[in-house]
């Protein structure tokens, strides 16, 4: 084992051997393949469940939005089980076997005719057949396996990678940033190819044929997985960290009667195990009453180690401070709920609106793919990164000096993202009102099922597109950084699984939002504003409503910011004696 402390070369721990560079074809191979093998699935899966599962619009979207928060979920429970049982090399390569098999399943559901009902001609005569019990149950076992593997990839894989370095020296603290670089320019790539090519071939050639090439690729996902496992660092569980969150809550109930003392930094109970990861941290004056979980009373015992003999009743002031800063998290964390549900909207309706627009690629007759579209968010993410890196940044640097050199703090970058959601939600409502305006008064044709298709373009699309590019850039990002970096560092596997928990919340959300939607305005004089035909409803306005929370939400947002407290900062002078050795590198244990 390697540790930050002094006993670090000591003879009797085994040394840890890095092969960062030579295992990276395989890690990065892996996440390759698995991006590929379900981003651009996962992304159709709207137009599957109504064009070959005959489900109306509005019972896929709630499906889709179901399947999308289950699976953002799960990630909080596959970090979990990753840092308290199996680690993240057993958590990856059950995962990556659980989504193969989901993918496959996916695939004989279109493969094989008597897993999916009959092809329906006109669905506007309400004839059409749906799924029967057997289908359904196989559909969504195959779903229920991707969940499965997204719980535990997701939440891991970065880390995992990261793992393979040596955070201990300069050369591998350069490895691990470039490890990110590549870990997402890959996976941008993957998904632009996975939204285009195999969107493709799934929509216009055969839904068999594009459900088993995804299928394939997580194949070679979970062999370039293995193919590697000699020689990957492998770091052990250490327990759940969750336990000692729950202690502090429960020892400050216990001890809620007690009165803090007057300088509680130099009299609080704060052992520190020599081979903690965890950085030391400053006492500070928010939440005081969780501090009374360490004061000492006659009762409480110590060990000869300088542990306390009963954990549920006497906690350090380090645990202390390490749920503090899970607390402080939780207020911008739920400030990520109803931003994303604007972002949700580019990822499903955005498809319906394409549906009715004028798709055909020039003066040709080729058709580009509905869900092809969302690709160009992937561009504006990508092109946007390092342009704001290598521009942006330096600018702001002269003005700011903030946040290690990144020109503004990580909540004003959230901040930001908020703001161009909100113009982005606009901009998608004055094209749905474009869009309808031109279907209604100048048609290029009617589809069965559908109604009419819009001479305006699909590419009016674009813009709202690439602002959700822009402030996924923004937002998401600086969210997955905020949440590494104010995580105790025994916590960072669930802290990254906290931007897809947001994520399942959102969906969730959004789901009950539509919901409501559709059901009261199903009586309202403009009629219901999510009809199966977009043309007859009213999708401007519920972009409108969706703006309108995204004020509030920024608001909310805005007043949580102002009163955070980062990880490591003090509002008192006892910062100079808690922050005595103060450790700010990883340990791998």
């Amino acid at each position: 084992m390697e540790r930050n402390d002094k006993d670090s070369t000591k003879e009797d721990e085994p040394k840890i051997t890095y092969r960062g560079i030579k295992a990276m074809p395989f890690v990065i191979g892996n996440e390759t393949f698995e991006k590929l093998g379900t981003t651009g699935t996962q992304n159709n899966l709207l137009v599957y469940l109504t064009t070959v599962f005959n489900m109306k619009s509005i019972t896929a979207t709630t499906l889709v939005n179901i399947f999308g928060g289950t699976t953002n979920l799960a990630t909080l429970l596959g970090a979990f089980l990753c840092d308290t049982y199996f680690g993240r090399y057993k958590t990856l390569g059950f995962a990556s076997i659980a989504s193969f098999l989901g993918m496959l399943m996916l695939t004989l559901t279109a493969a094989i005719p008597i897993l999916h009902p009959p092809h329906c001609v006109d669905k506007d005569s309400g004839e059409c057949s749906g799924a029967t019990p057997w289908q359904m149950t196989f559909l969504i076992s195959g779903l229920g396996l991707l969940v499965v593997g997204a719980g535990g990839i997701r939440p891991c894989n970065l880390a995992f990678g990261a793992d393979q370095f040596n955070p201990n020296t300069e050369s591998g603290k350069r490895n691990i940033s470039s490890f990110f670089n590549w870990y997402y320019f890959t996976f941008t790539f993957a998904m632009m190819v996975s939204l285009t090519f195999i969107v493709y071939v799934q929509s216009d050639v055969s839904w068999a044929w594009g459900l088993a090439i995804p299928a394939f690729m997580m194949l070679m996902s979970c062999l370039l997985f293995f193919m590697g496992s000699k020689l990957y660092v492998k770091i052990k569980p250490e327990g759940s960290p969750l336990t000692g969150a729950v202690q502090v809550i429960v020892a400050a109930f216990k001890k809620r009667r007690l009165v803090i003392p007057e300088q509680p930094w130099q009299s609080l109970y704060n052992y520190i195990p020599t081979n903690s990861i965890n950085s030391k941290l400053p006492y500070t004056d928010q939440f005081r009453f969780l501090a009374k979980a360490a004061i000492m009373t006659p009762e409480d015992k110590i060990d000869p180690d300088g542990l306390s003999a009963a954990p549920w009743s006497l906690c350090s002031m380090q645990q202390i401070e390490q749920v503090k800063c899970l607390v402080r998290v939780i207020p911008i964390w739920v400030a990520g709920f109803l931003y994303s549900i604007a972002l949700v909207q580019q990822q499903t309706y955005v498809v319906f609106q394409a549906l009715q627009s004028d798709r055909r690629f020039g003066n040709t007759d080729f058709k580009i793919p509905a869900a092809s579209y969302f690709v160009f968010n992937m561009l504006a993410l990508t092109v946007w990164i390092p342009l704001y890196d290598r521009i942006i940044v330096p600018f702001l640097q002269r003005f700011t000096k903030k946040e290690d050199g990144m020109g503004i703090t990580l909540l004003q970058k959230m901040g930001t993202g908020m703001v161009i959601s909100i113009i982005m939600t606009l901009v998608s409502a004055i094209v749905e009102q474009r869009r309808r305006n031109f279907a209604l008064s100048n048609p290029i044709a009617v589809e069965e099922g559908r109604g009419a298709i819009s001479s305006s373009s699909a590419m009016w699309l674009v813009p709202q597109l690439t602002l959700a590019g822009i402030s996924e850039a923004f937002t998401v990002i600086a969210y997955v950084e905020f949440y590494y970096k104010q995580f105790p560092e025994n916590m960072r596997s669930i802290g990254g699984s906290l931007t897809f928990v947001g994520a399942a919340v959102s969906n969730y959300l959004n789901s009950f939002l539509l919901s409501i939607v559709h059901h009261i305005t199903k009586g309202a004089p403009t009629g219901d504003w999510l009809p199966e035909d977009l043309n007859k409803g009213r999708l401007d306005y519920f972009y409108y409503l969706v703006a309108g929370l995204g004020v509030l939400n920024l608001g909310f947002f805005v007043i949580c910011a102002s009163k955070y407290k980062y990880k490591g900062s003090s509002d008192t002078h006892a910062s100079q004696v808690a922050m005595e050795d103060l450790k700010s590198e990883k340990t791998l244990v």
